[in-house]
């Protein structure tokens, strides 16, 4: 395995498209599709260009790290700011659509990657706040109870509505897994004798409504802006979902290991995803902190990074083929 000690500081690649992001916003015109360019269309060949690695850590400055998390929620609130700014400036137009898409791509990584590595901090703390907010502003408050004692307690199980069995296509799953997820954190939190105004999740639903009645109030250009910025977000979390477990299955109770999430070494995908993609290592120890995160020599891997493989998980059929001949692989080699 091809190991580079890392610190923080390649981090601060993530900052690039939020900043592309927010300075296009205000220069205007077509030139707000630019972060969405860069992420979307420029994003796969730099997973490709730039090496896969797995990391090693040296001294860590958990000052820094946390640092970088809190600096990403700040590029969210402001790009999101700048958007509804421009959409009350411009009305809503081609050109303010596509600037909502653009920071539908911030909010969906700075915003919800950042989210899911800030909920899993202590509860009442800094950066739990800050994760709530973020996931406000895509209006999916409810990840957080989801992920955190559903998903993590039944991923790659029949009863994780993330997880996608093989054959699956991702648009088929993202019309499930959506409803699915909200529905599985309305019950965890009756499990635990919330009733229906005191559940978390009826209240977070009431709170978002509000949330866009008080923006539509202000400005209707303002709200289809903002609705397609969420909207986005949680169209690229959802992907995210789908791939981190395509096909690999294990039984309900069955005990998890490294081999039931797909993990990527791609740098740039590492870099500006907060180490999302050394996922199987999340799984086995979901309180570590993303500097703590480690690659696995026999964990499944990846074609390459996670802006590439959006590009084959939007084309179902070649994502099929792609990623079947992959688990007809892992299906051998567990058998001979």
């Amino acid at each position: 395995m091809d190991t580079h000690e890392e610190g923080w500081i390649p981090h601060l690649l993530g900052f690039i498209l939020p900043i592309i992001t927010i300075s296009s916003l205000f220069v205007g015109g077509y030139w707000m599709f630019s972060g969405f360019v860069f992420a979307v269309g420029i994003g796969p060949f730099l997973d490709l260009i730039f090496p896969d690695r797995a990391p090693t850590r040296g001294e860590i400055n958990k000052f820094a790290w946390n640092s970088l998390l809190a600096s990403h929620s700040i590029f969210v609130f402001i790009s999101i700011g700048v958007l509804l700014w421009r959409a009350d400036l411009d009305g809503f137009t081609l050109q303010v659509a596509l600037g909502a898409l653009s920071v539908g791509i911030v909010s969906g990584i700075s915003g919800i990657v950042n989210a899911h590595e800030q909920g899993h901090r202590r509860k009442g703390s800094k950066l739990w706040w800050m994760a709530r907010l973020n996931l406000l502003l895509v209006l999916y408050l409810h990840f957080t109870t989801e992920h955190n004692n559903g998903h993590h307690r039944n991923y790659a199980t029949v009863k994780d509505p993330a997880s996608s069995p093989r054959g699956r296509g991702y648009w088929v799953h993202l019309l499930q897994t959506v409803p699915r997820q909200f529905v599985s954190a309305y019950k965890t939190n009756s499990r635990k004798g919330a009733t229906l105004f005191t559940n978390s999740t009826i209240r977070g639903m009431i709170i978002q409504i509000a949330l866009v009645g008080i923006i539509w109030y202000y400005s209707s250009a303002m709200v289809f802006a903002f609705l397609i910025n969420a909207g986005l977000a949680i169209i690229l979390l959802e992907y995210v979902n789908y791939m981190q477990h395509y096909g690999l299955r294990r039984e309900v109770g069955e005990r998890h290991t490294m081999m039931h999430s797909w993990e990527s070494r791609s740098t740039w995908s590492r870099w500006t995803l907060l180490e999302l993609p050394l996922h199987p290592a999340h799984h086995l120890k979901a309180s570590d902190p993303i500097w703590e995160l480690r690659a696995y020599e026999k964990s499944p891997q990846l074609p390459s990074g996670y802006y590439y493989c959006l590009w084959l998980a939007l084309i179902p059929p070649l994502w099929k083929w792609v990623m079947d001949k992959k688990l007809d692989s892992l299906i051998a080699e567990s058998s001979s």
